[in-house]
């Protein structure tokens, strides 16, 4: 075998090995045939896109009801975290033409699915969504995260506190930039800073009557940042 042909068949057999070269990491391909199909926005249509991770994906399975007969795109991926979110913005967000997206994000990273994340770094991302957004001149919600006192899949890791700290950074982002601001946790938290169960079996995961709780306030934060300037 000549020595050209030994190096294409080693960085083969690297890229072919390697998780890094080998995993799709944001997940494009997840909706990459849906959004190929989906036509643009008709005239006068206010398409919004749910941005999230397996809370947001649940919604249109738990209740589908929620998302019949309205322009609703739901972009949500399960285990997902904020910087994989970013990463496939613009083709599962941007592309797609919505006037509206809203975004809700992180718990993920407080659970360290993709490696350790500071609350800075959340917020980092959470806020370069909203540039990308704003730049395509889309309007955003932002949604406070959902309360959890626990992860089922990763026991131990004390989340309450630190998602009540995550929540008190978006909330003074969206006020100081004037972006709507959608608050699910205050409607759903229990004593423990978690969630009841006849909320979310799982401690995690809406049941139907916790996205029962969470769409009016969605409807009213999309209807607030439609009329926005």
């Amino acid at each position: 075998m000549k020595k050209s042909q030994l190096i294409a068949v080693l960085i083969f057999s690297l890229v072919a090995t390697n998780p890094l070269f080998a995993q799709d990491w944001p997940n494009f391909a997840k909706y990459r045939e849906q959004n190929a199909a989906l036509a643009p926005p008709s005239k006068g249509e206010n398409r919004v896109v749910f941005m999230g991770n397996s809370i947001t994906e649940g919604w249109s399975k738990v209740n589908p009801e929620f998302f019949e007969g309205k322009p609703y795109v739901n972009r949500g991926i399960s285990g997902q975290t904020t910087p994989q979110m970013l990463v496939r913005f613009r083709a599962d967000v941007i592309n797609l033409k919505p006037a509206v997206v809203i975004i809700l994000a992180g718990t993920n990273d407080i659970a360290g699915n993709t490696g350790p994340s500071t609350l800075e770094m959340i917020a980092d991302n959470i806020h370069s969504m909203v540039e990308l957004a704003q730049a395509n001149g889309i309007k955003v919600v932002l949604s406070s995260t959902l309360p959890a006192y626990d992860y089922p899949w990763k026991p131990g890791m004390e989340p309450a506190p630190k998602i009540v700290a995550l929540n008190k950074m978006i909330k003074a982002y969206a006020d100081k930039n004037k972006i709507v601001y959608v608050d699910y946790f205050s409607a759903m938290v229990d004593d423990r800073d978690g969630l009841p169960t006849e909320l979310a079996k799982d401690g995690v995961h809406p049941t139907k009557a916790g996205y029962n709780v969470m769409e009016p306030l969605a409807e009213a934060a999309i209807a607030k940042a439609l009329k926005s300037k």
